[in-house]
């Protein structure tokens, strides 16, 4: 996939008439090295101090912005927290989001899959989807639970 991605990044540059930088190769290349979402900050400081290959904020910036461009990432809104990820051949993602912690799941939904890729759009092509489900987590929900048996407890007494 390394190989896939640093190719369409290269005929795009070439294309283009755009310089083919370092810092876009080593951010290509970083993203695509890291598991699961990350901001810009995390980015920036993993190249930093793990690839010793420091690049300015606005270089990041604009770096993702020409990876989104390019559908080379995805940027996800999880709560008030902007976050990417890789996205060639990624296909559909579904996340489950809770809304008191703020905690984010990978759902495999292999019914959601299927429907979704069997679905006919007039006109259009689609290459990916995202479904964010937003709901309270088994861990807030113990949370509340409690909560509210203590406060009937207060009130029986």
């Amino acid at each position: 996939m390394k190989e896939t991605v640093t190719q369409i990044l290269d005929n795009y540059l070439a294309q283009n008439n755009r310089r083919k930088t370092p810092e876009r190769y080593a951010i290509l290349e970083t993203v695509y090295a890291m598991n699961g979402y990350f901001t810009l900050d995390e980015l920036g400081k993993r190249l930093a101090e793990e690839r010793r290959f420091p690049v300015s904020r606005a270089t990041l910036y604009n770096t993702i912005k020409l990876f989104l461009k390019l559908r080379l990432i995805i940027e996800h809104h999880f709560q008030k927290q902007v976050t990417y990820s890789a996205a060639y051949n990624k296909g559909g993602q579904f996340f489950q989001i809770c809304t008191l912690c703020g905690k984010v799941t990978d759902v495999k939904a292999t019914a959601l899959v299927k429907a979704v890729e069997s679905m006919r759009l007039r006109r259009f092509k689609k290459d990916s989807y995202t479904l964010y489900i937003y709901g309270v987590c088994s861990s807030c929900q113990a949370k509340l639970t409690m909560e509210k048996k203590k406060q009937e407890n207060k009130k029986s007494k």
